[in-house]
């Protein structure tokens, strides 16, 4: 049965101009990053709103930047799937092609991916909490409390915390995209976490062909095709 509609997906996609995808923390989980909302996710061992919000980085940054540190660590060691590399071919050969992610671990770029939204932030990325400038910086041995090189402010992750809203450039791009792509990929996505989880039926009410990749589907009916598994093993078998 998935063979018939790997099949139907292949030739949609043969006869497509766009395509937009939208990934969530299945497809980095792939690659042994560790999920939040998983049986083993890191929401099972610290609680979210002691690291991950304003409050929490203003009450005690060195802790939050421990914990990014931490994380940094997890994610240096790993390296994009098979399913990245599937997207990046997609991207080679579709002529409109937008990627959505909502993982911040930077795989995707890792990947070759350039046509990408990272809504939620980028782990390796830093912004000063003064002046806003922005900087990238994959050391593994950050300063306790990292500051700016422009106005010695303390830094912090540019990650879209909890309580904070998403850049509104990249939500009305996103938004775009959805509504105006002919083919609509949802990889590895939990299908909670606004305002992604809304992102397929927005597709779907434009006249979008909407396909989830997820062992665990979590459209409820919204996917006109539904490809039961692995990103990695699935999407190889598109043929890019």
């Amino acid at each position: 049965m998935i063979e018939e509609q790997i099949s139907l997906v292949r030739e949609r996609l043969a006869a497509t101009k766009s395509l937009v995808v939208l990934t969530g923390a299945g497809i980095s989980a792939e690659s042994g990053v560790p999920t939040f909302r998983g049986d083993e996710g890191l929401w099972k061992t610290y609680r979210a709103e002691e690291l991950a919000t304003p409050q929490a980085f203003q009450r005690d940054p060195q802790l939050v930047w421990e914990w990014y540190q931490w994380r940094r660590g997890l994610i240096a060691a790993k390296v994009p799937n098979a399913a990245h590399e599937a997207l990046v071919g997609l991207e080679q050969t579709i002529i409109q092609f937008q990627l959505i992610t909502q993982n911040v671990d930077g795989l995707h770029a890792k990947a070759g991916s350039r046509n990408m939204l990272e809504m939620h932030g980028n782990i390796w990325k830093m912004r000063c909490t003064h002046c806003g400038v922005k900087t990238e910086d994959h050391s593994l041995s950050l300063p306790a409390l990292p500051k700016c090189s422009e106005c010695d402010s303390l830094l912090r992750p540019d990650i879209v915390w909890f309580g904070e809203a998403i850049d509104g450039k990249h939500l009305e791009q996103s938004l775009s995209a959805c509504q105006n792509h002919e083919v609509m990929f949802v990889i590895g996505t939990s299908g909670v976490v606004q305002p992604a989880a809304s992102f397929a039926s927005i597709a779907k009410e434009a006249g979008v062909f909407v396909v989830e990749i997820n062992p665990a589907p979590s459209l409820s009916g919204l996917a006109d095709v539904t490809l039961s598994g692995k990103a990695a093993e699935v999407l190889p078998q598109l043929g890019f």
